[in-house]
């Protein structure tokens, strides 16, 4: 075992490509409660969240097809979980969403409610049972069952979340309380805390999964993905808060379930009782299984790796506070590598012991997930913590090395150059270059010069005539673009002007169009423009004709001008195309 510190230079990466960033799209979530699936089994993966929201009332659960929201469901309480699988074999094969929320998991398919189902309810303690059947009776007087509750509160028995309520009511208003619920039955249940899906019979990517459910009450739940049945039951030492899952629920798996007191767990096929693995001096930020080895992040600043026998492989200090994590998956390259999402807006990638990169995010990241996204198989989607939204994509010829790793020799120092040999025209050019090197410098900058002349002069030129399609007076900040559709002899003209101002109003223009009268015609030979705001693109569209029927066309010139100027503010040219025959039937 070796403990390195992960001090990396603080650069963009080069290997993810940005593709969209909404700052302000109010995302309150966290990686547990992010998928991606491809809910109606078209090849298009949506983006599945379930957001948390500001208060309790505007929990939701969003789905995303590309970068825009394609429908929301709304929750009545905080949901700590989602997962997306398989349960039945019908065609096509449409994955259903389970979001797990409180003591319920609800079932969505086709994004339709389908299923909700209820965890058993927990054994009552006899003492807490005969108090509020007393109550029911009244048989008991108000203050002593409050007492007899307050002192098996005190007494560490798990008490039900009536009895709790009650306790903090307080004295004024335990009577108003008691006389509204006394009469209801009395259930104690527990909530779910983490969740994670294991395939029940075969090893594809659609084959049918169970589902595993982790809760307040130590314990693990396995459900039938058919009947929504218990198929097995584990105990657990901690309320575990991280699952991870490998393996055939009917022939043999492994499920790890990493907890609050900072041990991770073992189950097996077979077995009731989880057996330790490993235990952490820290509290778990996250826990990712990747290959043969466990990957922790650690609330001590430390990403560590262990062996399913328990054994510490490796240990990293990295240089902020981890938020999350999430594996990265390439099957492409055979690739399996950890993504770490620090408190210094940073996201550090972890190929084994080894930082390969480092990505700066525009605000801290609260929630990542790898996968295929619409149709593209290597996206990370990241939610911010102001609640922004960021999509990357990863680079198809990006090189993940150990750039990042400790001071040496670099490998390929060692590595021998395959020189060619050298020609007799590599040899004359060579000559040619030392004896005239002087006048080739000297042609090289006078042709230079020329370039940088008529650049300067073509600019001053489309300056002057107003032939640039984006105006360069800050008086008049407007944007032009034009294009032509249609076959002929009937083509249509749309134009877009645009305010690139910031705050300016910009009033009193007016559209013109400059052409062969001999060959065209057109509807409308100017346009008023009263105003343009900011920010806003307005579209004008006349029907050109064209007269002619000897295959040839022209320029049409499209002119923006000020009322009070006859100088066009902008320009722009189309290329018409050659017109189409007109067929008479």
């Amino acid at each position: 075992m070796s403990e390195t510190r992960s001090d990396a230079p603080k650069v963009g990466s080069n290997k993810w490509i940005d593709v969209f960033y909404d700052p302000v799209a109010s995302l309150n979530t966290f990686s547990q409660c992010m998928t991606l699936s491809d809910i109606n089994a078209d090849g298009d993966a949506k983006l599945v969240i379930a957001d948390l929201g500001k208060d309790s009332a505007n929990v939701k659960l969003k789905v995303y097809k590309g970068t825009s929201l394609m429908s929301e469901n709304t929750f009545l309480d905080l949901p700590t979980s989602i997962a997306t699988f398989y349960l039945d074999l019908n065609e096509p094969r449409t994955p259903a969403i389970a979001v797990a929320s409180g003591p319920f998991i609800y079932v969505y398919k086709n994004l339709r409610p389908y299923f909700k189902f209820t965890l058993p309810s927990l054994d009552i303690n006899q003492t807490e049972q005969d108090t509020w059947n007393g109550l029911k009776e009244n048989g008991v007087k108000h203050s002593a069952a409050l007492e007899t509750l307050d002192n098996l509160k005190s007494q560490g028995v798990a008490l039900t979340v009536r009895s709790l309520k009650l306790l903090d009511a307080g004295r004024q208003n335990y009577d108003e309380f008691i006389l509204t619920h006394k009469d209801a039955p009395l259930k104690r249940q527990t909530a779910i805390t983490c969740m994670d899906t294991l395939k029940k019979s075969m090893a594809v990517e659609d084959a049918i999964s169970c589902l595993v459910i982790g809760t307040e009450s130590r314990e693990l739940y396995v459900l039938d993905p058919e009947a929504f049945t218990v198929l097995a039951q584990m105990k657990l030492p901690a309320v575990p808060v991280f699952l991870e899952t490998s393996g055939l629920f009917d022939v043999e798996f492994t499920i790890l379930a990493g907890c609050r007191n900072g041990g991770v767990y073992a189950f097996k096929r077979g077995t009731t009782a989880g057996k330790l693995l490993f235990q952490l001096t820290s509290q778990l930020v996250g826990m990712l299984r990747v290959g043969k080895s466990i990957v922790v992040g650690c609330m001590d600043e430390t990403l560590q790796s262990y062996s399913f026998k328990g054994k510490r492989l490796w240990c990293n200090r990295l240089p902020s506070s981890i938020i999350t994590m999430e594996m990265m998956d390439h099957q492409a390259r055979g690739i399996q590598a950890v993504l770490v999402s620090l408190s210094n807006n940073e996201v550090h990638t972890y190929l084994d012991k080894n930082l390969v990169d480092v990505m700066t995010v525009e605000n801290t990241v609260t929630a990542m997930k790898f996968g295929k996204f619409g149709r593209e198989d290597s996206t990370l989607v990241m939610a911010a913590k102001g609640g922004g939204l960021i999509i990357k994509v990863l680079k198809r010829t990006a090189q993940f090395d150990n750039r990042f790793a400790s001071a040496g020799a670099p490998t390929a120092q060692n590595q021998r150059l395959d020189v060619p040999k050298k020609t007799k025209l590599f040899l004359d050019q060579t000559i040619r270059e030392r004896e005239n090197g002087v006048e080739m410098y000297r042609q090289f900058q006078q042709d230079l010069y020329r370039l940088r002349l008529e650049t300067a002069r073509n600019y001053v030129t489309a300056l002057q005539k107003s032939m640039m399609p984006v105006s360069a007076s800050q008086a008049e900040p407007v944007k032009l673009h034009a294009e032509v559709t249609g076959i002929g002899p009937v083509f249509k003209l749309s134009v877009g002007v645009q305010n690139t101002s910031i705050s300016q109003t910009c009033y009193d223009f007016y559209i013109t169009f400059d052409y062969d009268h001999r060959l065209y015609e057109l509807d409308k030979f100017l346009i008023s423009i009263p105003m343009l705001v900011p920010g806003i693109n307005y579209a004008y569209d006349t029907l050109l004709r064209c007269l002619s029927d000897k295959g040839i066309s022209d320029v049409v010139k499209v002119f923006v001008l000020k009322k009070s100027s006859p100088v066009p503010v902008i320009s722009a040219l189309i290329n018409m195309p050659v017109s189409e025959a007109v067929i008479v039937v």
